[in-house]
């Protein structure tokens, strides 16, 4: 039953960031950076291409639409893929098993370290693709080709999608579950869950990589992400913050930290903090 009510909560987890995917679009920008420009060449300023994976049950245009335009302006090459599609032709992702979505993602930053000629990438990663950018690194062994990582409210230690595998235990909402289920077939949501499979792999002894500098971001207005301190990696090498820190009134929820201008900044700075600026403090999606 326990295993039933964990995937009927990561079920309707898929299903509301499904519904918040938004049209993509693209930035004009010159070959020195760019939004899933391919012509684009890192600049001196910025060498690492920028790898932007998306969340549960989203895709990589429609997460980015706001991140990717904004970091490209900020004169990065950042690139975006749809990655984990249970079927091609729907641009539904992340929904397959974590270790095939993985060797989808490492397979994709190969293609941006060799079109644009760079030794190594930084990632940005929201929800379960927060998750991957972490889970990459250590379990597909690429830690050698990856500068920073950048997480958004990655469910590093397991969610309990806030609370509903507790609460549907002790409801016993089993036939609900299946139904849930059938309709969604994700095999990842019950890797991400609390002693989830993909969970316990990652999190078999340390984390972090060497050489590869980290930064996780949560929201503690966060209701999918659960508990909040869930996402944190307490290992040396590692920055752990909440928007909240920056911004005590920012109500931002989980969906809405890829669409938040405060978290934009937050993201950044975390990508080049030599050249940090103060966060201006805005009002993120409450979702």
């Amino acid at each position: 039953m326990k295993v039933r009510l964990r995937r009927a909560g990561a079920g309707l987890f898929a299903a509301i960031l499904l519904a918040t995917s938004l049209t993509a679009t693209t930035a004009n920008a010159a070959t020195s950076s760019g939004f899933d420009d391919w012509t684009c060449k890192p600049s001196a300023a910025h060498p690492e291409p920028l790898v932007l994976l998306h969340g549960l049950g989203g895709n990589g245009p429609g997460n980015y639409s706001y991140l990717g335009p904004y970091l490209a302006a900020k004169g990065y090459c950042a690139f975006t893929l749809t990655y984990g599609q249970a079927t091609p032709s729907i641009p539904v992702g992340g929904t397959v098993s974590i270790a095939r979505s993985a060797a989808e993602i490492e397979a994709f930053v190969e293609r941006v370290r060799q079109t644009t000629g760079a030794a190594k990438v930084d990632i940005v990663g929201h929800s379960e693709g927060g998750f991957q950018s972490i889970y990459g690194p250590k379990v597909r062994g690429y830690a050698g080709h990856v500068g920073r990582v950048v997480a958004l409210a990655p469910p590093t230690h397991g969610t309990t999608f806030g609370g509903l595998v507790s609460v549907g235990d002790y409801l016993g909402l089993g036939p609900l579950v299946d139904q849930v289920l059938q309709q969604f077939g994700c095999a990842a949501c019950d890797e991400l869950i609390v002693g989830g499979s993909a969970v316990a792999k990652l999190t078999a002894g340390p984390i972090a990589q060497p050489g590869v500098r980290y930064t996780v971001i949560a929201s503690r207005f966060d209701t999918l992400v659960t508990p909040h301190e869930t996402s944190f990696i307490r290992e040396p090498g590692v920055t752990n913050e909440y928007v909240q820190d920056s911004c005590p009134l920012d109500p931002v929820g989980h969906v809405g930290l890829a669409f938040d201008p405060s978290v934009a900044q937050l993201v950044a700075n975390a990508l080049d903090p030599a050249h940090a600026t103060p966060v201006i403090c805005a009002f993120g999606p409450p979702l």
